[in-house]
């Protein structure tokens, strides 16, 4: 059965940024290769912890949010326990509130997005009629 899941996971901060991508990537065709739909992604960038892990304060924070089968799910955090790269992770089901929380927050994004694009469109149009 199908469910919708949202994956959180931190990377090393000593990595490039080719390796962080590099990593990402990885994930991100695992999850397509098995037959996942991924629904959204977010990169938050390097962010400092709440606690050190690992000794190390900070890390790459990636949010993924698809849909799979259970037991991809399972392969998929056996497959970041394996990766050197990645010190935490978190996956978390969805219900359908979630779910619609998700979508009304990502919708409210890209307003506020295309508002400051207009914004700037129409500050820049206002400089150049001076």
């Amino acid at each position: 059965m199908q469910r919708q899941y949202e994956t959180v996971f931190i990377m090393t901060p000593v990595l490039s940024e080719e390796q962080m991508k590099e990593a990402v990537s990885k994930f991100q065709d695992y999850l397509k290769k098995k037959g996942a739909e991924i629904v959204y992604e977010d990169h938050w960038g390097l962010r400092k912890m709440a606690y050190p892990i690992q000794k190390k304060s900070t890390g790459f924070y990636h949010l993924i949010e698809f849909r799979a089968d259970t037991q991809l799910v399972k392969d998929m955090e056996l497959e970041m326990k394996r990766d050197e790269r990645i010190i935490r992770f978190l996956t978390v089901a969805l219900d359908k509130h979630a779910i619609a929380y998700n979508e009304k927050r990502r919708r409210q994004k890209e307003e506020e997005k295309q508002a400051a694009k207009e914004e700037k469109q129409a500050a820049k149009e206002e400089k150049e009629a001076k």
